[in-house]
């Protein structure tokens, strides 16, 4: 049995603060609801506990019970033993507030070293410590630009082909700004890989053009001609990125975007119900200054030995709210050192090793699932990284309810988000993915098909 405080422990506190018992620390408490009466069930040992919530967990199903094909922003990776073996050591589970760099050189080394490996993989010059997740940092995207342009600018172009997560937050974030236009994500504009609609939207007044590489569809699309029209009208832009993409593909800093964002969660985090995940951000140095976050740096001390300090902002970025650029919370940094664990693990070749297996898998998958009665790739031109849309006859609940009755989570319905996309079905693939698996896949959908 746990008992927090003593008979005498309680004793010891209540006289140092001049009170006589617990009761009278609730005075100002209207009487009525002092001591309210509460349904609560009989209190059960440890034992019982453990027991009834191990009861409610087993009802829950993971991807280690089901075949997943879901993704939508979220994705099942294989996860190496050594990023969890390595990140539950007590040093990095009860590592101190990097404020205080003296006690924390761990701390910001690893943090240091997990913007090296951004700023790496994105092709930018300089990465921050991190957000909350992907949307967040869509959302400090729009801040920095709105920011940057002295608030002059009152318009912000939001690709419909972005997460619809992600343009949620940032309405969210911004909406205390009524001056401020998004725009772009109208069914009007619609999805269509040459973005031709969309580009026309970017005028003297677009402040930051968002898209996402690959997007939402897991399409691969070419914002040649769309960065260079921003530019031309002096409007930033910023790309969503997968990281895994980027082990083929090229990366936004070498096609001109002046932002990368992202969800890290591919890298090395596992999916975990939703959470804690990682925002990635970086930008080029014209935007150094305006970078939201903490921002770790390399220097020597007084003896000349290497250390590691946060650099470049204000103290009260961290901890005064109006005095901040951005949020003024911790980045997320336990999850940055498991992608730094991840990617220091994978290395170059490694992640190209892992991108290129999403790659071919998804194009089997696609390939296997077209040739099925009843079902049609989507958009057979534009090439796609490992996620891809399939048109059902059926309506897609029925078609992913008769898939989880075999233990498959099918796919992800893209009616949720797009009415103009009903019965149309997301289906992601990643390395974990075997071909028995895929061909298992196709032959419960036949089933269905036929059924």
């Amino acid at each position: 049995m746990f008992t927090p405080h003593t008979k005498h422990d309680v004793e010891v506190m209540l006289n140092s603060i001049g009170v006589g018992k617990i009761e009278d620390l609730f005075q100002e408490i209207p009487e009525q609801f002092r001591y309210p009466d509460l349904n609560l069930a009989p209190r059960l040992t440890e034992m019982e506990t453990a027991g009834q919530l191990e009861s409610i967990a087993a009802a829950n199903a993971t991807t280690k019970d089901l075949l997943s094909f879901l993704g939508a922003g979220a994705y099942d990776h294989y996860i190496p033993a050594a990023v969890d073996n390595l990140l539950q050591r007590g040093e990095f589970y009860t590592a101190y507030t990097p404020y205080q760099p003296e006690i924390s050189q761990g701390t910001l080394q690893a943090i240091f070293e997990f913007q090296t490996l951004i700023c790496k993989l994105t092709g930018m010059d300089v990465s921050n410590a991190s957000h909350y997740d992907g949307a967040t940092a869509a959302a400090e995207a729009v801040i920095l630009a709105y920011g940057n342009f002295r608030n002059k600018r009152k318009k912000v172009l939001v690709s419909r082909a972005v997460n619809p997560q992600y343009r949620q937050v940032i309405r969210t974030y911004m909406q205390a700004d009524s001056s401020l236009k998004i725009v772009g994500d109208e069914i009007e504009t619609g999805i269509a890989p040459d973005m031709q609609k969309f580009i026309d939207q970017i005028d003297h007044d677009t402040a930051l053009v968002i898209v996402q590489y690959p997007d939402f569809f897991g399409r691969i699309i070419d914002y040649t001609q769309l960065i260079e029209t921003a530019h031309q009208f002096g409007a930033l832009v910023a790309v969503a990125v997968n990281p895994t993409a980027l082990g083929m593909l090229t990366p936004p800093g070498d096609i001109g975007a002046d932002i990368a964002f992202g969800e890290g969660q591919p890298l090395g985090i596992p999916l975990s119900y939703g959470g804690p995940y990682l925002g990635f951000f970086a930008v080029k140095n014209a935007l150094l200054r305006k970078l939201a976050g903490r921002l770790v740096g390399e220097t020597t001390d007084v003896e000349g030995k290497l250390a590691y300090v946060l650099t470049l902002t204000a103290r009260e970025q961290h901890i005064r709210r109006e005095k901040a650029s951005s949020n003024i919370c911790s980045n997320q940094g336990l999850m940055t050192l498991a992608a730094t664990i991840y990617m220091s693990l994978l290395g170059k070749h490694g992640l190209q090793q892992v991108a290129n297996l999403c790659y071919q898998k998804a194009h089997y998958t696609a390939d296997q699932l077209s040739g099925i009665s009843g079902f049609s790739l989507v958009d057979e031109t534009t090439p796609f990284f490992h996620e891809f849309v399939v048109k059902c006859d059926e309506p897609v609940e029925e078609v992913l309810e008769h898939l989880l009755q075999h233990n498959i989570l099918g796919g992800y319905n893209l009616g949720h988000d797009y009415p103009e996309l009903e019965n149309h079905l997301m289906l992601a693939v990643t390395e974990k993915i075997s071909r028995e698996d895929i061909e298992y896949l196709s032959a419960v959908l036949q089933e269905e098909n036929h059924g």
